[in-house]
């Protein structure tokens, strides 16, 4: 059992739920397909049918829309504990492509075995509808500094999230976290050119607030970031168990 409660996924529902040792045990099953992806080739293509969903044991993965004219935008960054693909099992069909950032681990979940673990645990089903309703409530605050918020404290507040869901998982902090994320990844997440997404990086690290050099983010001023771009991580829900 030692080696499920190591793992990012179990980490994560942690916090939503006292998981228990039946609930422990579904996880465990859960994680008996463990597969390998390289970087740059898609795990998932938009409009694919009749695909598992996985979940992220190792690396960063993004998921993306392509537009007409081949313009991408990425709708958010998995990182290990992330399920992968979890509404287009529910839903038959992916609408969103996954294309691993780094190589990555992954563990396949068909849908069947899903299902079952639904069945036999409801808690658990409620744990997994928790991360979807987390999922949603990422993409509205992405939305809003899309459409709302200036490009500094747009970037501040996603650079922010991403070291307060890496810091549930063990992989970040207040002082910052690993990051493979290029400018260009950056850019299409963002509504921002990678020209302007430079520009901001640099304006953020002379203004004394955060340093995002050699695949690291570094929080200069943790509390100035949070004062400036207004983040406020209720929405990610990382407080006491709901469920005991």
């Amino acid at each position: 059992m030692t080696d499920i409660l190591e793992s990012p996924l179990t980490k994560k529902l942690q916090v939503f739920l006292a998981l228990s040792e039946d609930e422990l045990d579904v996880l465990k099953r859960l994680h008996l397909r463990r597969r390998s992806f390289t970087a740059g080739r898609d795990l998932v293509h938009q409009g694919q049918s009749d695909q598992a969903a996985y979940i992220l044991a190792a690396g960063w993965v993004c998921s993306y829309k392509l537009q007409p004219d081949g313009t991408r935008q990425i709708v958010d960054f998995q990182i290990p504990g992330d399920f992968l693909g979890l509404r287009s099992v529910l839903l038959r069909t992916s609408d969103h492509s996954f294309e691993p950032v780094t190589d990555i681990q992954a563990v396949e979940v068909l849908a069947d075995d899903l299902l079952d673990a639904f069945t036999k645990t409801p808690r658990l089903a409620a744990a997994f509808l928790w991360t979807a309703s987390r999922d949603e409530a990422m993409v509205v605050e992405h939305l809003v500094g899309v459409g709302r918020r200036s490009a500094d404290a747009r970037m501040a507040h996603f650079l922010l999230e991403l070291g307060a869901r890496l810091k549930l998982v063990g992989m970040g902090s207040k002082e910052g976290y690993a990051c493979p994320l290029t400018q260009y990844h950056l850019a299409d997440a963002l509504g921002l050119s990678a020209v302007h997404v430079n520009r901001v990086l640099r304006k953020l690290r002379e203004s004394g607030l955060l340093t995002f050099q050699d695949g690291r983010v570094t929080f200069d001023n943790y509390d100035g970031l949070v004062g400036f771009s207004g983040f406020d991580p209720a929405y990610l829900d990382q407080t006491d168990p709901l469920l005991k």
